[in-house]
């Protein structure tokens, strides 16, 4: 099953977008994800197991380097919008 993530996050530090920035580059890691960056959000597209095996492995990641954020999501399966 395909699913379509929008994500943004929230750090609680004033560097935020050196951490968002960061956490984006490692997203980009991931292969068979299709991922669009936007000024406020980033949208992820793939197989469901996998997006999620992603988001798990990155917010734990994130936490464990830079602290406290606010991760906001929005998912929809079975959505492809290609």
């Amino acid at each position: 099953m395909v699913v379509t993530v929008e994500i943004s996050m929230y750090p609680f530090r004033e560097d935020y977008r050196a951490l968002i920035q960061d956490f984006v580059r490692k997203l980009n890691g991931y292969e068979k994800l299709r991922i669009t960056t936007g000024p406020t959000s980033t949208v992820v597209i793939g197989e469901y197991a996998r997006v999620m095996e992603a988001l798990t492995e990155l917010f734990e990641w994130s936490h464990r380097e830079h602290g406290q954020a606010v991760f906001v999501t929005k998912l929809i399966l079975d959505y492809d919008p290609d």
